[in-house]
């Protein structure tokens, strides 16, 4: 198995950039453009990512295939950096989504989310949640976090930590280019549209 820094510097080497083996902006802004733009002819396709946990596979395997090798990289730069993450949730399904909405209202539990089917990101399979761990404990509350929200805007993901009306620390996205400039509303609008219309969501 490759390591890390190997397949960076493959990744790099196909992205045209500086292989130097160490994934800062310009390698994230890099794969970025590459994963969200229409492929072209002839275009080499750049080397996946080594597999992480199984759990978080599992997951990372619910997200659309440009989200995943950016949930997959996450991980392995959180390793590198000392801290152990997993990806503790992806899609859902709007049925799901309002299971988990009626929690603590019309249903037994506490209050985890304000999005109904349809007005969540993770409803169209761009946006996961992670989960900080010593060990095999997993820790709901740590300045972790910040670290690693910190390693994924760095990458390119949106991170919900930055988020002005609400502070979401887990949860990450890979907002669409078309979205760039769309407030969460309209962004969210779209994706109904575009999954009802079965629309790609990156095109």
């Amino acid at each position: 198995m490759m390591k890390i820094e190997e397949l960076i510097t493959s990744v790099q080497g196909v992205l045209g950039i500086e292989a130097d083996g160490k994934a800062g902006p310009e390698t994230w802004g890099a794969i970025y453009k590459q994963i969200v733009s229409p492929t072209l002819p002839d275009t080499p396709p750049a080397p996946d990512l080594s597999p992480v946990d199984p759990r978080s596979e599992k997951v990372i395997a619910t997200l659309l295939p440009q989200v995943q090798p950016l949930a997959r990289a996450l991980v392995q730069k959180a390793a590198l950096s000392g801290m152990t993450i997993k990806i503790i949730c992806g899609f859902r399904t709007y049925a799901e989504q309002n299971a988990l909405y009626a929690q603590g209202r019309t249903a037994p539990g506490n209050i985890v989310t304000k999005a109904k089917g349809g007005y969540s990101n993770h409803n169209f399979g761009i946006a996961f949640d992670v989960g900080v761990f010593e060990g095999n404990k997993y820790l709901g509350d740590s300045p972790k976090y910040k670290a690693v929200g910190v390693l994924g805007t760095d990458m390119g993901l949106e991170w919900g930590g930055n988020w002005k009306t609400i502070s979401d620390q887990p949860h990450f996205q890979l907002r669409p280019g078309w979205a760039s400039k769309m407030k969460e509303s309209e962004m969210l609008a779209e994706l109904r549209n575009r999954v009802a219309g079965d629309l790609p969501v990156y095109a």
